[in-house]
């Protein structure tokens, strides 16, 4: 179903506005994936944050020009998924995620910070670990020289109590 000029401006409205608070891109082929794996794919996305979209190549074209998308103008050819995440990794890690369960789906490329990732650009940025999870390692290791000064000076305390109850 094609669409008309002012259904295709707001399609392009839309678009540059997810491109504008995006962080990142990524593109991807669905060529011959089922309907219940694209909605599976879909409501993993809503669910983190992504949006996901199946766009006329021209009008994603047409959208991302002037913004830190349009490098990847040039891969923008075929049935494809636009991926646009505020957060820096959950478009690349809910693609690649997917891509690992469903043969049909292939990473083509995408975007991060103004510049132009390959495939294994975009693999790369999914295996960061999640913002939740870097924070928690950062306090276990904040946390690690505290807890190991506690050990010891328990376990001198305990020698020292055995100390005294053995002289008295």
């Amino acid at each position: 179903m094609s669409l008309n000029r002012s259904e295709k401006e707001a399609v392009i409205n839309e678009v540059t506005s997810l491109a504008a608070k995006a962080q990142t891109l990524v593109i991807a082929e669905y060529r011959g994936i089922a309907v219940a794996d694209m909605t599976k794919l879909r409501a993993d996305a809503r669910s983190k944050g992504v949006s996901l979209s199946v766009l006329k190549n021209t009008l994603a074209r047409r959208a991302v020009a002037g913004s830190q998308f349009e490098i990847v103008a040039d891969q923008m050819t075929g049935p494809l998924v636009y991926g646009f995440s505020e957060d820096a990794i959950a478009a690349a890690k809910v693609v690649a995620d997917f891509a690992k369960t469903n043969d049909k789906l292939v990473i083509r490329g995408g975007a991060f910070a103004g510049k132009a990732l390959d495939v294994n650009g975009v693999k790369e940025l999914a295996s960061i670990p999640s913002k939740d999870v870097l924070l928690a390692q950062l306090c276990g290791l904040l946390m690690s020289p505290i807890s190991r000064t506690a050990v010891v000076l328990g376990a001198l305390a305990a020698k020292k109590g055995e100390g005294e109850t053995a002289a008295a």
